[in-house]
C-alpha cells in the first residue's frame, strides 16, 4: 500500500508551490501530475508582484530573475476615445522591490519549483500519472486511485488530498461543494505571430470591430489572445482565416505585414473561458484550491497568481495539522475562509470588466456603454492618483498578502 502525509493533484503553479512549501517544512508530499512534462503552449504566464515576492521570501529570486521575460508596468484597457487602450493599473508607481509583472513561460517557473522541490528529501514528483477517482471511508477522503502513462494502475493513500488540477478537476464533480458559475461574454483564441525588434514590448492591445486582442511579448514572437463573442467559435472559423487575420490586422495594424505566417486553423487555439467557484472548497481530509476551486477569466491575468497565493495560505494553515498528524476539517476550513474574500473581489472584478468593457466592444458598442461615459470613466481613472494605484495594487497583491509559513523559509537542501 503507497503512502504520503499530502498528495497534491496536479503539478501547475498552486500544486508546485504548496508542495515546495510542505516539503520545506518536512512534510512527506506526493504531487500526482498527468503529463509527462510542464511544456504547454498558451498557460497563465503573468508572474504578479505577490509572486515574486513569494520567491524572494523563500529565496528564489536570483534563480527566477535569469529566466528569460519581459516586465510590464502597467494594465491597460480600450475604454478611451476611439477605444484607445487607458491605463487601469499602473503598478510601476507602487512603493516596493516589485513594482512589475514578469511575463515568463509558465513552464520555466514550473521547473523552477520542481528543481527546488526536488532537494527535499520528504518530496516526490509523480510526472505521467493521472488521478483518476477519490479513494473515501466513512464519509472521508483518503487519497486516490491514479493512472500512469502506460495504464498502470494504482492507490496512493493521503492523509490530506489537495486538488490543484485545474478547473477539470475531479474535486468538481463532488456535488456537495457545490459549483456556481458566471456569465462570460467571450471565448479565447490563441495563437503566435512573429516579433521583431523594432516593435512595442511587453503587454499590448488592439481593438478592431467586435474584437479585442492582447499581445504578450516572448521576444521572438507574440504571443496573441483574440477575444471572440462567446459560442460563435464556429461559425468565425467557417468564414475562414483570411477574414480572422483582417480583423487581427485591424485591431493591431502594425502586425498586418505578418498575418500570412498564420497558415491553418491547426495554429489557433480556442480557450473556452469560464467564470465560477466552488460553495465549498473542502470535505473531510480533501482541499481544493487554484482553480479548482475557482475558475478565472484571462481579464487581468492573475489567476495564475491566485492560485499561488491560496497555496502559500494552505501552506501556513496546514504544516502545524500535517506534520502533527492532526488535519482536521476545521483546518481546511480556515483555508478557505482566508480566500474566499479575495476570490470574489477578483472576481467581482472580473465580471465588471466582461459587462462595460469586453461585452460592449465585442458587441460593436463603446465600453461603459456610450463614448461619453466612456471618456468620463477614462478621465476619471487617468487624473485620480488615487483610482489608479488602488486597482493596481488589487492586480499586483489582491485582497490580502499571504505570508509562507516560517518553516519553508529555508530548505533542507540549501
Amino acid at each position: 500500500m503507497e503512502r504520503t502525509t499530502c498528495c497534491v493533484v496536479g503539478g501547475g503553479p498552486a500544486g508546485m508551490v504548496l508542495a515546495l512549501l510542505l516539503a520545506r517544512a518536512g512534510v512527506e508530499v506526493t504531487v500526482l501530475e498527468k503529463h509527462g512534462d510542464f511544456l504547454r503552449d498558451f498557460r497563465g504566464d503573468t508572474v504578479h508582484p505577490s509572486t515574486l515576492s513569494l520567491l524572494d521570501d523563500i529565496g528564489l529570486a536570483e534563480r527566477f530573475a535569469r529566466l528569460p521575460q519581459r516586465r510590464v508596468t502597467a494594465v491597460q484597457l480600450p475604454i478611451g476615445a476611439d477605444r484607445a487602450l487607458v491605463t487601469v493599473g499602473n503598478i510601476g508607481a507602487l512603493h516596493g522591490k516589485y513594482n512589475y509583472i514578469a511575463m515568463v513561460p509558465q513552464w520555466d517557473l514550473l521547473d523552477l519549483l520542481a528543481d527546488e522541490a526536488g532537494r527535499e528529501p520528504s518530496f516526490r514528483l509523480r510526472m505521467d500519472t493521472e488521478a483518476v477517482s477519490f479513494l473515501t471511508e466513512g464519509g472521508r477522503v483518503t487519497g486516490v486511485r491514479y493512472r500512469t502513462a502506460d495504464g498502470t494502475t494504482g492507490e496512493l493513500r493521503a492523509t490530506l488530498t489537495v486538488a490543484c488540477d485545474g478547473r477539470g478537476s475531479l474535486a468538481r464533480e463532488l456535488p456537495e461543494l457545490g459549483l456556481e458559475g458566471f456569465p462570460c461574454p467571450m471565448d479565447a483564441w490563441w495563437f503566435r505571430i512573429p516579433r521583431r525588434e523594432e516593435d512595442p514590448s511587453g503587454l499590448v492591445g488592439g481593438v478592431g470591430d467586435r474584437f479585442f486582442t492582447a499581445l504578450i511579448d516572448r521576444g521572438d514572437y507574440w504571443q496573441c489572445a483574440g477575444l471572440i463573442p462567446k459560442g460563435t467559435d464556429a461559425e468565425r472559423r467557417a468564414e475562414g482565416l483570411d477574414r480572422f487575420m483582417a480583423q487581427f490586422a485591424e485591431a493591431a495594424p502594425w502586425l498586418a505585414d505578418r498575418t500570412h505566417t498564420l497558415t491553418s486553423w491547426d495554429e489557433v487555439k480556442l480557450l473556452d473561458v469560464r467564470l465560477d467557484r466552488l460553495r465549498r472548497w473542502h470535505r473531510p481530509g480533501l482541499l481544493c484550491i487554484g482553480d479548482a476551486a475557482h475558475a478565472m477569466s484571462p481579464v487581468f491575468g492573475i489567476g495564475i497568481n491566485l492560485a499561488v497565493q491560496d497555496a502559500v495560505a494552505a501552506a501556513r494553515y496546514l504544516v502545524g495539522p500535517l506534520r502533527a498528524g492532526t488535519v482536521g476539517l476545521r483546518d481546511v476550513r480556515r483555508v478557505q475562509h482566508r480566500r474566499w474574500p479575495t476570490t470574489v473581489a477578483t472576481q467581482g472584478l472580473q465580471r465588471l470588466a466582461h459587462a462595460q468593457v469586453i461585452e460592449p466592444l465585442l458587441a460593436g458598442r463603446a465600453a461603459f456603454g456610450h463614448p461619453r461615459r466612456a471618456k468620463r470613466m477614462t478621465e476619471l481613472v487617468t487624473d485620480s492618483r488615487w483610482l489608479n494605484r488602488v486597482p493596481a495594487y488589487f492586480i499586483a497583491y489582491g485582497a490580502v498578502r499571504e505570508r509562507p509559513p516560517k518553516e519553508s523559509l529555508h530548505g533542507s537542501g540549501r
